[in-house]
This record gives C-alpha cells, structure tokens and sequence, in this order.
C-alpha cells in the first residue's frame, strides 16, 4: 500500500480545524497531515500542537498557492490528498479518492455540485471554466476549481514551478497534467458549508484575477487552440469590412487592413505562445 500524506493550506482556520483534524486523523490514522498555516492570527498553530499535527508557519500569509508547494514539498507520502482547512470536505471522502486513483489514474478530483459552490456567481464562473476546459483538453472537465484532490506526489511535484501563489493553483495543476497526458478522474462529493471566518475569495478584488484564469486554461494546454480562433475572427471582420466598403465606396479602408494586420500579429503570437508551451513542460533529464 502507498503511503499517504494529507496537505491543508490554513489560514484563521482554527473553528474549522478544531473539529476536522480529529476527524482527519481517525479517517486516516496512519497518513502523515501537514497543516500549512499561512500566517494566521488565531489558534490555528497551538490547535496543531495540541492535536501532534505537522505545522508549518509562514511568518506571513503568502498565499493559498505558495502553502500548497510548501505542503507539496514537506510531504513524505507517495499519495498527496489536497484539501481545504475550512470544514467544507468530509475526512472520510479521502478514501473514495484513493480508491479511484487506485483504477490508474494520477490525479483524482472531488466534483463538487451545484449545492457545493459558495454562490451564483461562483457557480456561474466556474461552470464556465469547465466547459471551457473541457473544450480546449477533449476530456470532460467536472470541477477544474476544486481544492480537494488526490496526486500522485512525484508527477504533481514536476509542475510546482508553473503553480501561482494565489488561489488558481487547482486551474494550473489540471490542465498541466492533461498537457502531460498524465490521467485525470472525478468523482462527486457532497460539500459542506464552511465553517468560521467568511471564504478568503473577494467578487470584486479577484474579478480580474478569474478572468485571467480563462487565458491561462488555453495558454497552459494549448494556446493556438485560443489565438487560432481569434486570428480567424479579426480576418473576416476585415473581410466582411472590406466587401461592405468596396461595395458603398469602392475602395480599401484602413481599418480593414488594420483587421487583418491584427489577425496576422494575433497567429504569430499564437504561434511563439505554443512554442514556449511545448518548452516549459519539456522534462529535464
């Protein structure tokens, strides 16, 4: 049986983690639990020390991205579970995670469902990103957000370096390991409410942030699947302006030529985009 490490990234999580960390270790009692406490001001630390729970402190919150490498880094185990320290994942859940990576796969996500998003607009963002990544990778994409998973440590290990410190890791470990051709499952789970402070997540202070997750989903798998399209777009809006001023005015405008000239410039960047992508998951021997 592989040995088994449990990761939480933490932050003023103590009311949740009161609760969840026995719960943790009777599911898993013989898993190594890594409490990544990313700067937190409550008891999160002495709640660790009281439960002999592996703690690591940041002196300052860098985070939820940078204390999963962290976690990723310190973990022992040749199993890595991922899961939030809020109270929102039931402990014995882990198990039906590790029995479908157990089928051949390497990484194994719990889809929450709708019930398990934090509100309309949370939902409706991340039904966007699965469709979108379920497009771009051929494969049906369930919850590209979520924060519970279980990974095969050494391949999950090989993309810390493409991981953002902030909350889209779960984005950047998914569709690296598509591009990979590394397997991917998902299996339903019920999610709690959480537990304690409100979530982290602001609507507006990370409005930008999650539009920029849509660009990273191509740009991580393959970008000529988003620019291709682009270019294809610009080009026949020049043509359709061209066709429409050559009828009414007989002559070429410039904002034709400006509509291809784009098209072009949008294909090259394409182009370099896909080139840097198939060298940034090249493998050093």
């Amino acid at each position: 049986m592989l040995s088994l490490s449990i990761v939480l990234p933490a932050k003023n999580e103590a009311a949740a983690l009161a609760d969840l960390l026995p719960r943790l270790k009777a599911a898993q009692p013989d898993a190594q639990i890594i409490v990544v406490n990313d700067g937190s001001t409550d008891e999160t630390a002495k709640l660790c020390v009281t439960h002999e729970i592996t703690a690591l402190n940041n002196p300052y919150s860098m985070g939820n991205g940078a204390a999963i490498k962290r976690g990723a880094r310190a973990a022992t185990g040749e199993i890595i579970v991922f899961m939030d320290a809020d109270g929102q994942h039931d402990p014995a859940l882990i198990a039906t995670l590790l029995e479908k990576l157990d089928q051949g796969y390497d990484m194994v996500v719990g889809a929450r469902d709708g019930s398990g998003q934090a509100n309309f607009h949370r939902g409706l963002a991340n039904s966007l990103y699965n469709w979108l990544a379920s497009r771009m990778t051929g494969h049906a994409v369930l919850d590209l957000t979520s924060g519970f998973r279980a990974v095969r440590a050494e391949k999950f290990r090989e993309f810390l370096h493409l991981l953002p410190n902030g909350f889209s890791y779960p984005t950047t470990s998914t569709m690296a390991f598509f591009r990979s051709a590394y397997p991917v499952a998902y299996v339903p789970i019920p999610v709690a409410k959480r537990v304690g402070t409100n979530s982290h997540i602001r609507l507006l202070k990370d409005g930008i942030r999650f539009l920029l997750i849509i660009f990273k989903i191509a740009t991580l798998y393959s970008p000529l699947k988003l620019f291709v399209p682009t270019s294809v777009v610009f080009f026949l809006l020049g043509t359709g302006n061209y066709a429409y001023t050559l009828y009414t005015f007989h002559r070429l405008t410039n904002m034709s030529t400006l509509m291809w000239s784009a098209a072009v410039i949008v294909f090259l960047i394409g182009l370099i985009s896909e080139q840097i992508t198939a060298l940034t998951y090249r493998r050093e021997k």
